[in-house]
């Protein structure tokens, strides 16, 4: 019995280990490619780190390249998106979860039946509706997109957050003289701050890492996003493969600060919406 559990531990354990590996060899990679000098990459053939490493990749990147504009219209247009749909998910969800009114199954239907749909079957259509607002060329127009179809899942994943929060805590409140507002706010919102962490960063990070929408409906190098700026170390007869990874490896530094920041409590709300009461 005892030599089972030890095997059964050892697999377990190995198992860890080789999933993380596996997760983690995209990124080592990205790095390396990115560390290596341009006469190495393609004469030293496959080595686990080159022999000379070098940053010209990356100052070609910060000095040669539209990348810091790429990177700082990510960045507006996936902060915006992400704190636009958390406010909208947070009221909707606590709509949905306090209160019974005429049509509410028929909105619920409605916010699943958007999700259903391919997107790459709505790009004409979206396209058609923002060219003649003159939105089809500019991040306002990227984020409302990003909004309209983020908000519905952001709406789900607060409202099973809300439904896990006693509604007597409020009602107590209430009857102590607060007005329903004032213990949303007060009180209900305070204990979702996991859920609020954890719909900010999926948000955020749909937003950062889509290429459909913005390669669609933008057009320009001025307005474009960072997923779409990597598409310009591809020409038409070779492949910067070092300054588009120097490029991706930069572009990762904003995500992982975003989760540094929300990690206390993004555990918390991966879990807490999934158990009521």
């Amino acid at each position: 019995m005892r030599k089972r559990q030890i095997a059964s531990t050892v697999a377990h354990r190995t198992a860890i280990v080789l999933y993380i590996a596996v997760a983690l060899f995209p990124l080592y990679w990205l790095l390396k490619v990115s560390v290596t000098p341009n006469d190495l990459l393609y004469t030293e053939g496959v080595r686990l780190w080159p022999s000379r490493t070098g940053f010209e990749h990356y100052i070609f990147v910060l000095k040669h390249s539209d990348f810091p504009r790429f990177f700082a219209n990510s960045l507006i247009v996936s902060g915006a998106t992400a704190i636009i749909v958390t406010v909208l998910a947070a009221t909707a969800g606590y709509a949905l979860s306090r209160f019974t009114f005429r049509g509410k199954y028929w909105i619920v239907a409605l916010m699943l039946l958007t999700q259903m749909f391919p997107l790459v079957m709505l790009v004409a259509p979206i396209f058609k509706m923002l060219s003649p607002l003159g939105l089809t060329n500019s991040l306002t127009g990227l984020v409302i997109v990003y909004v309209a179809f983020n908000v519905p899942f952001a709406t789900f994943l607060m409202q099973s957050f809300f439904d896990g929060i006693p509604k007597e805590l409020e009602e107590a409140a209430m009857i102590d003289g607060a007005t329903r507002f004032r213990a949303f706010r007060q009180i209900i919102l305070p204990l979702t701050l996991p859920g609020i962490a954890a719909t900010l960063g999926f948000v955020f990070t749909a937003a950062w890492s889509e290429l459909l929408f913005a390669l669609m409906l933008i057009s320009s190098t001025a307005a474009s996003t960072f997923p779409v700026g990597l598409l310009s170390f591809v020409s038409k007869f070779s492949v910067d493969f070092g300054q588009m990874m120097a490029a991706g490896v930069m572009a990762l530094i904003p995500a992982c600060l975003f989760f540094l920041l929300i990690q206390r409590y993004l555990v918390q709300g991966l879990t807490a919406g999934a158990v009521k009461g």
